[in-house]
């Protein structure tokens, strides 16, 4: 019998289309028997331990995969990407984007495409690094005059207290005409050729499980991160699990290959080594 340690995050998106996969739903026959062991972390963290080569099978932030490029692929599926939205730049008052020349602005750790993007398009900042649940308070406390948050807070930052400054997921469209990779899901490649296609397939099945039960998948959900606001939890998956998820296509690679070339810490041309459905 095969083991394969699975990470993802705990958010709402990640534990619904893992969901399957997680519980011994998915009939997709492999080259053995396998067990799955699911591992919940923080997309930081999970970043980090990719560094490590720590799980067979993970979510990682797209911006980081080019530091892990020769211990992973890309599957085809697994991947959350912006239609227009993304991580968001909020304050406690409105003001221009320029005024953050200089300013502490907290972000959720240094290998996530937040951070990343908010290098991109926001004037030279002091960075303050903290966990993603953490940006709000900073904010809210004075330790940093605005904050990139990601995951639910996209959502619920207004109910917070917050304003947005900046929505780098629209800024990234306005430029490219891309969608936004945030998350992407990643395999060992030194599983090997079969094992990569069977994570793809049964990953691909794994989200469309969910999509066809997804009271089911959204209980798990739930159940992993507690205390996320029903509502919240559903529209937050609404916006991540997309047919690109499914299949990120075409459009889903030039955005990876466009997103790669950003990298502030990988000269040289990164691949876009994807693990395609059969």
């Amino acid at each position: 019998m095969r083991r394969l340690t699975v990470g993802h995050s705990p958010d709402a998106d990640d534990a619904f289309m893992f969901y399957a996969l997680s519980h011994a739903l998915v009939d997709v026959a492999g080259p053995e028997p396998v067990t799955i062991e699911a591992v919940h972390a923080d997309i930081q963290s999970l970043n980090e331990h990719a560094a490590e080569g720590a799980y067979d099978v993970s979510q990682i932030s797209a911006a980081a995969y080019p530091g892990v490029a020769d211990l992973y692929r890309i599957t085809a599926c697994g991947s959350s990407m912006g239609e227009n939205y993304g991580p968001v730049v909020i304050a406690q008052t409105r003001v221009p984007v320029s005024a953050l020349a200089g300013r502490r602005v907290a972000v959720p750790g240094s290998q996530t495409t937040a951070f990343l993007l908010a290098q991109k398009y926001l004037p030279d900042f002091e960075p303050i690094q903290l966990s993603f649940d953490q940006v709000f308070a900073a904010v809210k406390d004075g330790r940093a005059d605005a904050g990139v948050v990601i995951h639910e807070g996209q959502i619920t930052y207004e109910g917070e207290g917050f304003v947005k400054i900046l929505d780098l997921g629209e800024t990234w469209f306005a430029e490219t005409g891309l969608p936004l990779p945030l998350g992407i899901n990643v395999v060992r490649r030194d599983l090997g050729d079969a094992w990569h296609r069977w994570v793809a397939t049964a990953l691909a099945a794994s989200i469309e499980y969910a999509r066809t039960h997804p009271s089911d998948a959204q209980a798990y959900a739930r159940a992993v991160a507690p205390g996320v606001d029903r509502d919240v939890a559903e529209r937050f998956t609404a916006m991540y699990v997309t047919e690109r998820t499914r299949d990120m296509g075409p459009e889903g690679r030039e955005a990876l290959s466009r997103l790669f070339s950003q990298s502030v810490t990988h000269s040289e041309e990164i691949p876009v080594d994807v693990v395609s459905l059969d």
